[in-house]
């Protein structure tokens, strides 16, 4: 098959759902399928490139708005194009309405992956939110022939798709990349830790709830690694400071994408701490779940269906930095039991989130579409 996957940003940008993207892509070129991906042009990027071997076009922003790049000629691009699938991936909006709206066009099938709810965190935002779900929104998701999520507690609980026959199709991550015989002994020498290391990996930006993992800090003997950079940075900083745990909180920036691995494996914990449902899955969490690493998320829609509770790791209240301290106490003072959660974390993504099992039930989603065509 010749398969599009449209990507509102793609690499360099880092996220959650370019990360998929790029992982999807490779892994459905690994099974002999042509891939192109086609995204936002928001800065002064290449038109036509290849990353890490896949074809990628960039249609050029007229401009970003909340974070979400407008991009019209989307539509007429998609419209160009010959291909079996069209597969977008949303948030954040617009480029998969552009696209559907092409696909139509071109009479090519289109599918959605519907990632998370759309927030915009500014007075008046859950208005524009209503406004774009009652007009793009729905008008994507009328437009798209399988509509994909990532777990059935956010398909169950998201008002833009419940209404919708869904495919939950989970998030996936490279087993073999991310493993426990990864050594994370030069990461603890680079940053001088010897006791305990609590990790968090992700963007720094509202809805990760970064703060209240801070604020767990006062309470807990550990050193915090925070892996990222964004808006945030510098609040968190100062965040720290207010809180007197700055001594305790290592912010380590950027981290080059080959050795994240290491940094998972110099870790005892790892937290998600996130607060909205911008956060639906956290492809972050079973990263270090194949690393053999304990984890701790926030209990929210499906994050939470992720892992089970005190099992693989824990639960935690949102926006509680003094459940988030109990829980890291707990597992923190009992190394046989972080070894019990880690060993069945590692299970869990071997059995349900692999590339390999997952590339192929997105494959019968495209297979099931042209099969009804």
């Amino acid at each position: 098959m010749r398969i599009i996957q449209v990507s509102p940003y793609f690499y360099p940008h880092i996220g959650g759902v370019e990360s998929h993207v790029l992982d999807l892509s490779h892994y459905l070129m690994k099974r002999g399928h042509e891939v192109e991906v086609i995204t936002s042009n928001y800065a002064k990027l290449p038109e036509y490139e290849k990353v890490m071997g896949i074809s990628v076009r960039r249609v050029k922003a007229l401009t970003v708005k909340f974070s979400t790049p407008v991009t019209p000629a989307m539509k007429k691009v998609i419209s160009g194009e010959k291909a079996d699938i069209v597969h977008s991936h949303s948030p954040p909006p617009l480029q998969p309405y552009y696209a559907a709206k092409g696909s139509k066009k071109a009479r090519i099938p289109h599918v959605l992956t519907y990632h998370c709810d759309l927030e915009i965190p500014i007075p008046g935002g859950r208005h524009l939110v209503s406004a774009y779900r009652r007009t793009f929104g729905k008008k994507t998701i009328s437009m798209s022939d399988e509509i994909i999520a990532t777990t059935q507690s956010y398909a169950s609980t998201s008002r833009d798709i419940w209404h919708r026959d869904i495919r939950v199709i989970p998030n996936a991550v490279d087993e073999r990349r991310f493993n426990p015989k990864v050594s994370g002994k030069k990461v603890r020498e680079e940053l001088g830790i010897e006791g305990n290391m609590v990790l968090y990996v992700g963007r720094l930006v509202y809805h990760k709830g970064v703060e209240y993992l801070i604020d767990s800090a006062k309470e807990v003997e550990a050193k915090y690694v925070i892996v990222g950079t964004g808006p945030k940075e510098k609040e968190l900083r100062k965040h720290a400071v207010k809180a007197g745990v700055s001594e305790k909180v290592m912010f380590a920036g950027k981290v080059p994408y080959a050795r994240l691995p290491e940094y998972y494996a110099a870790t005892d914990v790892f937290v998600l701490p996130s607060v909205s449902r911008l956060e639906a899955f956290g492809i972050v969490t079973m990263e270090a779940m194949a690393t053999g690493k304990p984890v701790i998320v926030s209990d929210i829609p499906g994050v939470n269906e992720v892992i089970e509770d005190g099992v693989h790791g824990f639960n935690a209240v949102p926006m509680d930095g003094k459940d988030i301290a109990r829980k890291l106490r707990t597992l923190l003072s009992d190394e046989d039991l972080r070894k019990e959660m880690g060993m069945k974390g590692r299970k869990l993504v071997e059995e349900r989130y692999t590339w390999d099992r997952v590339v192929e039930m997105v494959e019968q989603v495209y297979r099931d579409i042209l099969e009804r065509r």
